[in-house]
């Protein structure tokens, strides 16, 4: 996140505090949920899915400030891309 937005999401913490921005982003999750299933059915555009992606990581962003674990979550996020790609890469040599 640049640091725009890190300012804009820490003063949304200091605004409505953490539980109640735990509570958005659940709430957010929901709707992306919600946009997912619809789009299975025909019924949601992809405009409508980026639109509940953006709300969702503007809300996981304001996580990372209220747990204060940015770095522990780009090192986790390595780790499971890493391990998505050995996943890959033996999926490719099998076949």
């Amino acid at each position: 996140m640049t640091e725009e937005e890190r300012a804009v999401f820490q003063k949304a913490l200091d605004t409505w505090g953490g539980d109640a921005q735990i509570l958005c982003l659940l709430e957010e999750m929901a709707e992306l949920q919600d946009a997912l299933c619809k789009h299975k059915r025909g019924r949601r555009t992809t405009d409508d899915i980026a639109e509940e992606i953006a709300d969702v990581e503007i809300m996981l962003n304001q996580m990372k400030l209220y747990f204060r674990v940015e770095e522990e979550v780009k090192a986790q996020r390595a780790r499971k891309v890493g391990r998505v790609e050995e996943r890959l890469r033996s999926r490719t040599n099998r076949a």
